[in-house]
């Protein structure tokens, strides 16, 4: 069964992201770097300083290329290990077939390098073939959270799939981001939605600034209010 507690999750490329979403109310961060890729691994020197610098619970990106299929796997196992020796115990991941499906055994793969450790499969959901057939796959393979826009195009255009995911009572959390914006929450809530997901949201001056905690805090109150 699903929680019902809310969450909001919110990106961060290192320990002054950490600490003041931290300050602003964030449950969870999820730690990545070069957004200009849509996100992938941080060094292991970074992980380590965001654990330091937070007690928060921290998903770190295992992401190698800005791809959603498993050629790098490999490398991508590698990662795993140095960042499980450096501290991590949450991570996001999740590769597609050239079909369009769950990449199950890449998924495997890479689970037996993080040995039973909670994890996100991240938004290649929303570009796989069936996102509600997906679901069943995730959750066969142990995942508890899946992030999703519903669309590639996000949010606003992924309602209608949000939707149907979040009236299941079984299988990973849904954690909505992609293009999230603050008027979307009323409706997501009202359709069961409680993990929210943010990055660009809480950074008005953009990217190459800091998380802004003030923005973090707004969104904490909108997210559980």
């Amino acid at each position: 069964m699903r929680s019902n507690t809310a969450l909001l999750e919110v990106i961060a490329l290192g320990a002054q992201d950490a600490e003041r979403a931290q300050e602003g109310g964030a449950d969870r961060l999820e730690l990545v770097a070069d957004m200009a890729s849509d996100g992938l691994t941080p060094s292991e020197a970074t992980v380590r300083e965001v654990l330091a610098a937070t007690d928060l619970p921290v998903r770190v990106m295992l992401r190698a290329e800005n791809t959603f299929d498993a050629r790098a796997i490999d490398d991508v196992r590698a990662s795993a290990a140095r960042l499980v020796s450096a501290g991590a115990r949450e991570f996001v991941f999740g590769f597609l077939t050239e079909e369009g499906e769950v990449d199950a055994e890449a998924c495997r793969a890479l689970l037996k390098e993080i040995d039973g450790q909670l994890w996100t499969f991240h938004r290649a959901i929303d570009r796989s073939r069936d996102p509600i057939a997906a679901y069943d796959v995730l959750a066969e393979l142990g995942c508890d959270t899946v992030l999703a826009a519903g669309h590639p195009n996000g949010v606003a255009s992924g309602l209608s799939v949000l939707q149907q995911l979040a009236r299941r009572t079984d299988g990973p959390a849904l954690l909505v981001g992609g293009g999230l914006r603050a008027q979307q929450v009323h409706l997501l809530r009202a359709g069961g939605v409680r993990g929210f997901h943010v990055g660009g949201a809480v950074r008005p001056s953009g990217w190459d600034a800091p998380v802004d905690a003030a923005a973090v805090r707004e969104w904490a109150e909108l997210v559980k209010g």
